[in-house]
C-alpha cells in the first residue's frame, strides 16, 4: 500500500480524502524535519526546492501562456538543479557529479551544457 506523509497543512488532508483514501494511507501532522521521528525520509529538500520554484514563478509576468511553455520551464529547472547548481548536502557537487555523469562542463556550467547539447543536435 502506498503511504503519504504530510505536515499539518489541512489542504493536504482534504485532497487526500477526495482522491486517495481508498487505495493509500495518510500519515498526517508529521513536522517537516521528520527524521527525528524515526521516519525514513526528511522532506526539507523538497520544501526548499518548491520554495525556490515558487519564488521563480512569481517573477514571470503573464504566466507561461500554454502548457508547453510550463513544461519547458520545468524541464529547464530540473536540468539546472541536477547539472548546474551545487548542493550543500552533496559537499558542493551537483547530483550529476555525484552520479558520476562527468560532462566536463567547467566553470560556466550552464553555458557549457547549452554548447554540449547544441553539438549533439547537429
Amino acid at each position: 500500500m502506498i503511504e503519504f506523509t504530510c505536515d499539518k497543512f489541512a489542504n493536504y488532508k482534504t485532497a487526500f480524502t477526495k482522491l486517495f483514501y481508498r487505495t493509500c494511507k495518510l500519515t498526517f501532522g508529521v513536522p517537516i524535519g521528520c527524521k527525528k521521528y524515526n521516519l525514513e525520509h526528511n522532506n526539507n529538500p523538497v520544501e526548499r526546492y518548491n520554495g525556490k520554484l515558487k519564488d521563480r514563478i512569481k517573477n514571470i509576468r503573464g504566466g507561461f501562456g500554454c502548457f508547453e511553455g510550463a513544461k519547458c520551464f520545468m524541464d529547464l529547472r530540473r536540468v539546472i538543479n541536477n547539472f548546474v547548481n551545487p548542493h550543500q548536502e552533496l559537499d558542493g557537487k551537483t547530483p550529476a557529479e555525484m552520479a558520476e555523469i562527468n560532462l566536463k562542463l567547467g566553470r560556466n556550467k550552464l553555458l557549457s551544457l547549452i554548447k554540449y547539447l547544441a553539438k549533439l543536435k547537429r
